[in-house]
């Protein structure tokens, strides 16, 4: 079954958008939804907010990529960026160089496609495009 719950900020003037609209889809979600919401660091954020063009290679059409969160935050060095963030399993981040399932595999490209789209947007925005797996939340 999958997990769907709604977020509501503490900090409503930093969220981009409207707050009623935040359903996050994982654990993970809610809990980054948690952090940039607490986070001192984190100007102004939104939860699927974007929608960017990307071309399937699965089957050869043009389809919206919604990234997962955008968020405005002061760096170490106290200056302002702009990030697009993802947030995946790291299972689903990975070609694997064992024989995978055709669904996995095609999971895998178009994921690809996607995250190569938002790159492009990103760089010609001056924002970073961030992929982020249990690797990086549960430090």
């Amino acid at each position: 079954m999958a997990y769907k719950n709604k977020y509501i900020p503490t900090n409503k003037s930093k969220y981009i958008g409207d707050f009623d609209s935040i359903l996050c889809r994982s654990l993970w979600e809610r809990k980054f939804c948690k952090y940039l919401d607490n986070s001192p660091n984190v100007i102004r954020w939104g939860f699927e907010l974007l929608q960017i063009p990307y071309y399937s290679p699965v089957d050869n059409k043009y389809h919206n990529y919604i990234p997962d969160f955008i968020v405005e935050y002061t760096d170490k060095q106290n200056k302002k960026q702009i990030s697009i963030i993802e947030i995946k399993p790291y299972r689903q981040t990975e070609k694997k160089n064992k024989k995978i399932s055709l669904k996995e595999s095609i999971v895998y490209s178009v994921n690809l496609a996607k995250w190569e789209s938002a790159k492009q947007y990103c760089k010609e925005h001056g924002w970073i495009f961030k992929l982020l797996t249990e690797k990086e939340l549960f430090k």
